[in-house]
């Protein structure tokens, strides 16, 4: 008979617990949407937002340049934008969620002003970005509007398979 032995198991990674490395430019993503959802929330003067992003502990890993052109591109044309969106709602544009409005109107202008990415990239970061920030179903209605948007923006881009 063989002694009792502990065997050592290998225990998989806790997926849930990883911590997922973000990139500079999701990070200037994220950081242009709380951006815009404090200029929809407190109507404060972009410079003063764009300061106040600037001195949080997390701008130090985000590209400044992709956040300045999200954040004051989407401020300079949101109304714009807004019309851009609003026939693909069914609801008041009002009626949305800040934080959706703010991934909406952020996406639109990544969409409308930087080609060089593709739409498709530009989705998927507008979705991730709206699960770390909105509700529960919220990416899967901002994913819906802006599938439709951009097949208007951009109709003779390639389409996913």
């Amino acid at each position: 008979m063989r002694p009792f032995r502990f065997r050592r198991h290998t225990v998989p990674p806790n997926r849930f617990k990883e911590k997922i490395m973000k990139t500079t430019r999701r990070r200037s993503r994220e950081l242009a949407v709380q951006a815009v959802y404090q200029s929809l929330i407190n109507r404060t003067a972009a410079p003063e937002i764009a300061k106040n992003i600037r001195e949080m502990s997390d701008f130090a890993k985000a590209d400044e340049e992709l956040f300045n052109k999200l954040f004051f591109g989407t401020q300079t044309n949101a109304a714009d934008y807004i019309q851009k969106i609003r026939p693909l709602l069914d609801r008041d544009e009002k009626d949305l969620n800040p934080i959706e409005r703010a991934v909406l109107l952020t996406a639109c202008h990544e969409l409308s002003a930087m080609p060089e990415t593709p739409y498709p990239v530009i989705i998927n970061e507008a979705i991730e970005v709206t699960k770390t920030f909105g509700g529960t179903d919220g990416h899967k209605f901002v994913n819906g509007i802006l599938d439709k948007l951009a097949a208007q923006i951009r109709p003779d881009e390639p389409k996913r398979r």
